[in-house]
């Protein structure tokens, strides 16, 4: 179950993301969505990086009944990506959904061997989603 706190004007239809997250987990997901200020505050705060970001993870402690953690993501990158990408903005916001659903699940493309990459594409490609989001993070 996803517990939405949309702080922006950006109106997202959850019926996909809902269905992502109930194919990955049973828990709850705290998922924020909000502007690039705020993002780059919480970057900053959280991550010691000075800059906006279009989506971070933070996992809860594992407990019996916890939520998995939350998800938040910059509204601003959710349009822009949506645009330069030439898809909707719901699928841009799921795709940085699932990028932050797999770091709540354990996964890091930073110090993997691209499990991370191969689970996004096997979730993109299930959902029928646009591509471009393996496209732009490889390298």
């Amino acid at each position: 179950m996803i517990e939405l706190d949309n702080r922006t004007s950006l109106k997202i239809d959850t019926t996909l993301i809902d269905a992502i997250a109930d194919s990955l987990t049973k828990k709850e997901i705290e998922l924020i969505l909000l502007s690039s200020d705020e993002m780059r505050e919480i970057n900053k705060t959280h991550r010691n990086i000075d800059k906006d970001t279009d989506v971070l993870s933070f996992p809860y402690e594992e407990m019996p009944m916890s939520p998995l953690g939350s998800i938040v993501i910059s509204s601003f990158h959710v349009e822009s990506g949506a645009k330069e990408f030439g898809h909707t903005a719901d699928d841009e916001f799921a795709l940085l959904f699932i990028h932050g659903m797999l770091h709540l699940l354990g996964y890091d493309h930073e110090i993997d061997n691209g499990e991370m990459r191969e689970k996004e594409a096997e979730i993109i490609e299930k959902f029928n989603l646009p591509k471009s989001l393996i496209i732009r993070t490889q390298g």
